[in-house]
């Protein structure tokens, strides 16, 4: 396994498809709440890599033997915090912690752009991200921004203060 910060066509190729299939996963959820958000999704994808470019942003890519195998983003919210995005592990590439290391890597990469706080929403549904952000730390806050789809959890991480070492991390 290896995380790398997308740089070029390739890694963008490669982000884009992660990033269909991600939008795709939660279809069905979203549809059920009366939801249709497949322009926007499409139009994010098409356009990556966005707000996830430098230097307020990243789009990092996780490979398995050189394939994609999962991602994650920051965007800039405000000069002190930025949000933790679409974290997502193909189906095939989990349960080898691989969420945990995007995330690290992410929060790593918040840290070294001088971020304070990081924050992210989720849904209820997701309940293995949900345990991940507790064990690294992140608190269930109020929502920070519009709320899009019913129920949405939003937490954030004070950087200052990270969580100790956890195992396997």
């Amino acid at each position: 396994m290896s995380i790398v910060e997308a740089r070029d066509e390739e890694d963008l190729r490669q982000a884009r498809q992660l990033l269909a299939e991600y939008f795709a996963s939660l279809a069905d959820s979203l549809a059920a709440l009366g939801l249709d958000l497949a322009a926007t999704r499409r139009q994010e994808v098409a356009s990556l890599p966005g707000e996830y470019a430098p230097p307020g942003g990243r789009l990092l890519l996780a490979r398995h033997d050189g394939a994609p195998a999962g991602c994650v983003t920051l965007r800039r919210l405000d000069a002190g915090t930025c949000e933790l995005r679409r974290l997502y592990v193909r189906p095939a590439c989990r349960g080898a912690g691989l969420g945990r290391q995007l995330t690290l890597a992410a929060l790593a990469a918040a840290s070294a752009m001088a971020y304070r706080r990081v924050r992210l929403n989720t849904l209820p549904s997701m309940t293995s991200a949900r345990a991940l952000y507790a064990e690294l730390g992140f608190r269930e806050i109020p929502p920070y921004r519009a709320v899009l789809v019913p129920g949405v959890l939003h937490f954030e991480l004070d950087l200052a203060y990270p969580p100790a070492a956890t195992p396997g991390a």
